[in-house]
């Protein structure tokens, strides 16, 4: 019989992209006795690089103790997890290589996949962050003490994980086929444990918000105007007095960080910028109002109500990308905050877009939602991949 090992490995950048590291760890599976520690600063990447590299690490360090082991490999990265499990394609330039790199060291059919909350991933993500420290100081890293702690209880954690394997291939045995697991709907099914939350605060008013005019990423980028920073005030305080939020996410525009910035000082939080979470990019249609864009562009507009696949005038982005981003944001951002409590700043269509995604509604629902200006959302993620939307367009904290 095969040696099994399971490999845990993570990665992090420290601005995304900024100075990042990896860790990774591999662990015999039976006792959880850990074989091998890797770890390295590898300068300015993004952490989806990051976490690739500390995969391909943990997967070398596997291949080196025996090149014919099963190999079950434990992320935090539902990215990375469902790329390298062949059911998301790879659509990045720069992971398509590094996912190659990492199916080229063990022989195909002996390594799987499977992701776990943060929480059960703080041997290698200690030391990724060892390895950031090190590069902070000019150094590389060195295996330390500090993980002697985690060692303990990686090997828990490890026998943990075969028995439930094995848990499993006793039921498969016992009804003849592989046992599938239902998903129970939130609320009503079995205790899944902490959700992830995501708060969805659409941003402050803008000029051209009370005109409701075209107003997404390919334009000129408003401020809030004075009615919106009153708003963003006003959430803040409501969400201070809540005291649920953990961190804070934002889109990259500049209505968007001084709304997540106003949160932030009252909450005493920093805020994280995610790029994917910008506004649909309208094309020629920035700035205009409905009723123009129907006077100017008629058929390109009656074309983008009916196919989600239909872009702007001008070279804009058509809902299905809006969406694809989206989702890959969400899962970052999952993968990141397991089991928090998240507020994610944002726009219109982003955040229709999440709701719409966790009730599994078509894109046509996209329309028949109101989303006001500096509302609150809500969407609860579970274990299980279900997702229950909680709360929309909340404006109590506004009146």
């Amino acid at each position: 019989m095969a040696q099994q090992f399971i490999v845990e490995a993570d990665g992090g950048s420290r601005g995304n992209p900024g100075p990042a590291g990896y860790g990774a760890v591999v662990m015999d599976a039976e006792t959880g006795q850990v074989l091998a520690e890797r770890a390295e600063f590898i300068g300015r990447a993004t952490n989806n690089v990051a976490e690739y590299r500390g995969l391909i690490a943990g997967l070398g360090a596997a291949h080196e103790l025996d090149p014919e082991a099963d190999v079950r490999v434990r992320m935090d990265s539902k990215l990375v997890v469902e790329q390298m499990s062949g059911r998301w394609k790879i659509k990045h330039p720069d992971m398509r290589p590094l996912a190659a790199e990492a199916q080229r060291i063990h022989p195909s059919g002996t390594v799987t996949y499977q992701w776990i909350p943060r929480a059960e991933n703080k041997h290698a993500d200690q030391l990724a962050n060892e390895a950031m420290d090190a590069g902070k100081r000019g150094e590389q890293w060195q295996p330390s003490s500090s993980t002697a702690e985690l060692k303990a209880a990686d090997a828990k954690a490890a026998r943990a994980s075969v028995e439930a394997a094995e848990a499993a291939g006793a039921a498969e045995d016992a009804n003849g086929a592989s046992a599938v697991l239902a998903q129970p709907s939130a609320g009503w099914g079995a205790d899944l444990g902490t959700p992830t939350t995501f708060v969805l605060l659409r941003h402050g008013e803008t000029a051209l918000t009370p005109q409701k005019r075209f107003s997404g990423s390919g334009g000129s980028d408003p401020e809030l105007s004075e009615a919106g920073l009153r708003q963003a005030r006003s959430v803040a305080a409501s969400l201070a007095a809540r005291g649920t939020v953990q961190a804070i996410v934002s889109s990259p525009l500049r209505r968007c960080a001084q709304t997540a910035e106003a949160v932030a000082e009252r909450l005493g939080l920093s805020v994280r910028t995610e790029h994917d979470l910008r506004e649909t990019d309208f094309g020629a249609w920035e700035g205009l109002t409905f009723a123009e864009v129907k006077d100017r562009y008629p058929d390109d507009l009656d074309a983008w109500l009916a196919d989600p696949k239909a872009a702007p005038t001008g070279g804009g982005e058509s809902f299905a990308e809006v969406a694809a981003r989206t989702a890959v944001a969400r899962d970052k951002v999952l993968a990141r905050y397991a089991g928090r409590t998240v507020l994610l700043v944002t726009h219109v269509t982003p955040i229709k877009t999440l709701a719409r995604l966790a009730l599994g509604a078509p894109p046509e629902a996209l329309f028949r939602m109101e989303l006001s200006a500096a509302s609150l959302s809500a969407v609860a993620y579970y274990s299980d991949g279900n997702a229950s939307l909680r709360l929309l367009n909340d404006t109590a904290h506004l009146r």
